[in-house]
């Protein structure tokens, strides 16, 4: 008999969202993290553009998410998925830390995580020197210069975020800034800040502590040199889905293929949120997601007892 109705993989927005209506659906729910839950949204400052909520800080709405599933009596446990079995009505994940787990369906939400540049000496100083978390270090750098890499909205606010911090911001992007124009206009306005477009960062400058970077225009082929205290990279997602690669379930780049009732192609598994191929990568969109694969997961383990 397996342990659970439905077990979710992935302690995010989508994730969360389908343990709140697995549950409300009479389902046996089971939650899974290897890290801390509220995902992307636990590094994010300040969002602005959640329904109802002018303004509010990510960590605190991941709180009032993941408070939500446990009042409705959602298990919750610290662990890394590394595999799953798919044994027909019954699924079995195995996780790093050596707990199996029985299930009648799964929901994969694992969302994504930040995308590497890949030049040279960018290991050499990540988690010192470079960051993909504002929230986390940008105290470390107050009243000192700092570089924001990548135009999208993720590098537009927290480059507004860091600005109140830093005595100087150096914003450089392989493309123009491509977030909300009026956050973008919010960012050059700023006194401090500074926005380099169309430029291709060819290394970060090598020695024993970061200095800063080199890079080089797309259109003139102008060199740039750019010292500062510290980086923070916002320069894209990539999926983490990894461990589903034997499910025959992902496209070419890493995503998993999921259908409007988020349904995958082996009957059981359902996906939700950011790790599936999408348009639009946003906290509402995965919380939909997420209410969805619940209604469709809770539809077929409700069908396996008839």
């Amino acid at each position: 008999m397996a342990d659970y109705d439905v077990a979710i993989v992935g302690c995010g927005p989508a994730g969360m969202t389908a343990a709140i209506y697995a549950a409300r659906a009479n389902m046996k729910v089971l939650l899974l993290d290897k890290l801390a839950p509220g995902g992307q949204i636990v590094n994010t400052f300040e969002i602005g553009n959640y329904p109802g909520m002018e303004k509010v800080g990510g960590a605190d709405l991941a709180i009032s998410m993941f408070e939500h599933t446990q009042k409705l009596g959602v298990a919750f446990d610290y662990a890394t998925v590394e595999e799953i079995l798919d044994e027909g009505e019954e699924k079995t994940l195995s996780c790093k830390e050596g707990q199996r787990i029985s299930c009648k369906a799964v929901i994969l939400a694992t969302g994504t995580r930040p995308r590497m540049l890949g030049v040279p000496h960018e290991l050499d100083f990540a988690g010192s020197g470079i960051s993909w978390c504002a929230v986390c270090d940008g105290a470390n750098y107050r009243d000192r210069d700092v570089l924001v890499l990548g135009g999208g909205n993720s590098a537009v606010e927290e480059s507004l975020y860091l600005a109140e911090l830093a005595r100087h911001l150096t914003v450089v992007t392989l493309f123009d800034l491509t977030a909300d124009p009026s956050a973008c206009d919010k960012l050059r306005a700023l006194p401090n800040v500074d926005v380099h477009e169309f430029y291709d960062i060819k290394e970060f400058l090598p020695g024993e502590h970061f200095t800063g970077l080199r890079a080089v225009s797309t259109k003139t082929g102008e060199e740039l040199v750019v010292h500062a205290d510290g980086a923070f990279e916002y320069i894209g997602l990539q999926p983490t889905t990894e461990p589903f690669g034997s499910l025959g379930i992902l496209n070419d780049h890493g995503y998993i293929l999921a259908d409007r009732e988020m349904k995958t192609a082996r009957p059981g598994i359902f996906a939700a949120g950011d790790a599936i191929e999408k348009g639009l990568r946003q906290i509402v969109t995965a919380e939909s997601d997420g209410a969805i694969a619940a209604e469709s997961a809770a539809r077929y383990v409700r069908a396996l007892t008839r």
